[in-house]
C-alpha cells in the first residue's frame, strides 16, 4: 500500500535540512506536503523555516511528559492527527522508543552525517577524522529500534581533506545532505507507489 505523501517534520535545531525538504517541494523536485513541522525545543530556530512557508508548527516538550514513551505516544497522535503517511527526523535529538518506532513501521526517515554503517552515533565527523577516514559522506536510512542501524536508503560520500576539522566536515556533509535527504524522500515515496 502506497505511503501518504504527506509529510511530517520533527526538528530540535536549526531546520537547515527542513529548509531543504521545504525548497525541494516548492521547486516540484518532491511530489509531497508537509502537514506539521514538531520540534521538542520551543524556540528551534528551524520552527520559523516552516512558519514562513505557512506549515503548521507544533512544540511538543519532551520535558512535560513523565516517560520517553509517554512523549512519543504524544508525538504518535499528533502525526496521527494530521494523517502523516511519512516522518523525517531533520536534527531532532531524541532517541525514539519502540512506542514511536512500531507506530510508523518503515515510515521514518533520518539522515545522518556519515556513511552507516560507520560512525554511528553522535558527533560522527569528529569520529571519522579519529579513525583517520579518507572519505566521510552523508546516509538517509529508515529508522528502527537500533541507533542508526536501519536500511539505508541513499548514501552520498565526500572526500575527508587534509586539515579538515569536525566543523570543516561537518559543514562539507551538511551541504550533502541537504541534496540528498529531498533525493531519499522521492525515493521512498516512488518505490512504495509502485509496490
Amino acid at each position: 500500500m502506497p505511503i501518504a505523501r504527506v509529510l511530517g517534520v520533527l526538528i530540535s535545531g536549526r531546520g537547515s535540512n527542513l529548509r531543504a525538504i521545504i525548497d525541494a517541494i516548492a521547486a516540484g523536485r518532491l511530489d509531497a506536503r508537509i502537514a506539521v513541522v514538531i520540534s521538542n525545543i520551543a524556540d528551534a530556530p528551524g520552527l520559523e523555516h516552516a512558519r514562513n512557508a505557512g506549515i503548521e508548527t507544533v512544540v511538543l516538550s519532551h520535558r512535560a511528559y513523565a516517560s520517553r514513551e509517554d512523549y512519543d505516544r504524544a508525538l504518535v497522535k499528533a502525526l496521527d492527527d494530521r494523517g502523516v503517511g511519512l516522518v523525517c527526523l531533520a536534527g531532532f535529538m531524541r532517541l525514539l522508543s519502540p512506542a514511536f518506532v512500531d507506530a510508523f513501521p518503515n515510515r521514518i526517515l533520518n539522515v545522518h552525517p556519515s556513511l552507516l554503517p560507520n560512525y554511528p552515533g553522535l558527533r560522527p565527523q569528529q569520529q571519522a577524522l579519529d579513525h583517520g577516514a579518507s572519505v566521510s559522506g552523508a546516509t538517509v536510512h529508515f529508522v528502527n529500534k537500533d541507533l542508526d542501524a536501519g536500511p539505508v536508503v541513499l548514501q552520498r560520500e565526500i572526500p575527508v581533506l587534509p586539515g579538515d576539522t569536525e566543523d570543516t566536515l561537518a559543514d562539507r556533509i551538511l551541504r550533502i545532505e541537504h541534496a540528498l535527504y529531498p533525493e531519499a524522500i522521492a525515493a521512498v515515496l516512488n518505490q512504495v507507489s509502485h509496490d
